[in-house]
């Protein structure tokens, strides 16, 4: 049986908020590992592997379940809700 997420209509088309880097840590100089975007608003937040943790305290702060990689050569994407993982990433309709 194939696990299914039931947040797929949460996705849009966004631009990066900050597409320079990690939205909070621009803020306070702080440093990222690894980028991921949020495919609900756009915001852009550093991975658990950073010391800020920015992309997990942007869902736990807003409810946006949908994430995908901001590396340039990464696709793959998260839903933190069914703690699913996505190769391909997912795409807006």
């Amino acid at each position: 049986m194939t696990a299914s997420c039931s947040h797929f209509d949460q996705i849009r088309n966004v631009a990066p908020r900050t597409p320079q880097g990690c939205e909070e840590c621009l803020k306070t100089h702080g440093r990222w590992v690894h980028l991921r975007i949020c495919l609900v608003c756009g915001h852009v937040g550093c991975c658990d592997q950073s010391p800020g943790k920015h992309a997990t305290k942007h869902f736990h702060a807003t409810q946006h379940a949908m994430m995908k990689s901001f590396q340039p050569d990464e696709d793959w994407g998260w839903c933190y809700v069914d703690e699913l993982f996505f190769e391909p990433a997912p795409r807006a309709n």
